[in-house]
């Protein structure tokens, strides 16, 4: 079977893409999902993202982690509104569907602002925090975050009985100004860490903004920079969260499977 394929990229978090309109792509194909996003044997990527038609919206966003899971991916959804423009099937605005449901985004010069669901609140975990961002995210401060063993520390955590069975992604966050915090991410379905992650800085950039007063927080990933800005609510949920930053094409080709 020949694929065509484009690679994408946000802020080092890369995924396959795929336009599957036709559904020539069998999507419950995990073993296929999976060898794509092999770095050794396929593409090679954090996940698959196939951009199917819908009838209520622009566009559909069908979003598989490295391992075949499913779940919402901020980095994902940003460029597959990118990846879109480039089909033609949207311009500057767009209306989708993923996972965790609706989605808007503006595309403008290559940064992509996207308007994430709302949050229902923030839980507290022995001192560090649980945000459900449209993915599950545990969120720890950190001192030296550069140093923090990432890998083992968020492999404890992800595995951890308390968030069995399906585990949780996991965040370690360092402040470096009031309105800004450097971000590394364990995410559940790579199982490693990844140089960004769009609901991860989220979950922290809730957190942390939540605590300075702040309503806009940057970001720093070792992929590059990002932003959220959001709504606090008085019941202590979250709204008209926007994640932003750039999406962008790295290459495209054929291969067969």
């Amino acid at each position: 079977m020949e694929i065509n394929f484009y690679k994408y990229q946000g802020t080092g978090n890369d995924f396959v893409m795929v336009d599957n309109r036709d559904r020539s792509l069998d999507l419950s194909n995990l073993d296929l999902v999976r060898r794509l996003c092999d770095r050794k044997f396929g593409v090679g990527s954090d996940g698959l993202i196939a951009i199917q038609n819908h009838r209520d919206y622009d566009f559909e966003m069908v979003y598989f982690n490295a391992d075949g899971s499913q779940s919402m991916c901020g980095n994902g959804a940003r460029c597959a509104v990118a990846f879109s423009a480039f089909l033609g099937i949207i311009e500057g605005k767009t209306h989708f569907l993923a996972i965790d449901g609706p989605h808007e985004a503006i595309l403008s010069g290559g940064q992509v602002e996207l308007l994430m669901g709302d949050v229902a609140g923030i839980e507290e975990k022995s001192g560090d925090f649980f945000v459900n961002t449209g993915s599950p995210h545990h969120v720890r401060f950190v001192e030296q975050v550069a140093e923090y063993p990432v890998f083992d520390e968020g492999k404890a955590i992800r595995y951890d009985a308390g968030y069995a069975p399906g585990g949780t992604n996991v965040n370690f966050v360092q402040a470096q100004a009031d309105d800004r915090i450097f971000v590394r991410t364990y995410e559940r379905g790579v199982e490693n860490e990844t140089l960004s992650c769009g609901t991860g800085v989220t979950a922290a950039a809730l957190v942390f903004g939540l605590r300075q007063g702040q309503s806009r927080v940057k970001i720093n990933t070792l992929g590059g920079d990002l932003s959220v800005k959001f709504a606090s609510n008085p019941d202590g949920s979250f709204s008209k969260i926007w994640l932003i930053g750039p999406a962008e094409q790295v290459f495209s080709g054929k291969i067969t499977i």
